[in-house]
Order: C-alpha cells, then sequence, then structure tokens
C-alpha cells in the first residue's frame, strides 16, 4: 500500500514562486514514475509534469521552461517547483504515482494552489 501526501500549495501573487512537496510512504518509490496533475473547477484534470525513476522529466506545453519537476530517493519525495506563476495556473495539484513493480496506481489528496493578486 502507498501514501502519497502533498504539500507547499497556497496563495500567491502572478509571478511568483512555489515548491509542491509529495511523500510517498511505501515501497518501490526510486523505481515509480512520479507525475504531478492539476485540476481547475469546471475543468478536467491535467497532466502537467512527469519524473521517470531515471530521473528523466516532461511537462505539459502550459508550464514547460517555469515548473521543474525533481525527486529526493533518499526522503520519498518527489516536488515541483512553479515559478512565474500565472492566474491560470490556479487550480488543485495532485501528486500520482504509478508504483514498481505493481503498476498500481496511487493519487495524494491534492493542494490548492491560487494566484491572485
Amino acid at each position: 500500500q502507498v501514501q502519497l501526501v502533498e504539500s507547499g500549495g497556497g496563495l500567491v501573487q502572478p509571478g511568483g514562486s512555489l515548491r509542491l512537496s509529495c511523500a510517498f510512504s511505501g515501497i518501490g518509490f526510486s523505481l515509480s514514475t512520479m507525475r504531478w496533475y492539476r485540476q481547475a473547477p469546471g475543468k478536467q484534470r491535467e497532466l502537467v509534469a512527469t519524473i521517470s525513476s531515471g530521473r528523466n522529466t516532461n511537462y505539459a506545453d502550459s508550464v514547460e521552461g517555469r515548473f521543474t519537476a525533481s525527486r529526493d530517493n533518499t526522503k520519498n519525495t518527489v516536488y515541483l517547483q512553479m515559478n512565474s506563476l500565472k492566474p491560470e495556473d490556479t487550480a488543485v495539484y495532485y501528486c500520482n504515482a504509478v508504483q514498481w513493480p505493481s503498476g498500481t496506481t496511487y493519487w495524494g489528496q491534492g493542494t490548492q494552489v491560487t494566484v491572485s493578486s
């Protein structure tokens, strides 16, 4: 069983920065692919960033160059550094794990990010 707990959300002004964290409890973190999704009110959940076990990253076009995903395998934690935030980044951000070796998918509870002046 895996549990994911996100933290780091909050209210920030446009142009500001936030760093989200997702703590993974369970086995297989270092070999698990981790993803960040977000869901804005009235919209579908969308994939924001992926970081593989080998630390390869991919980003949605809308956040490329502004967001950076990273992971610390000693702390079983994945991060999402968000810079140059825009009002359209406002959403609930969710951490997602595809656990190795089971392939089971797990979700965190989400953390609210609000970008507003």
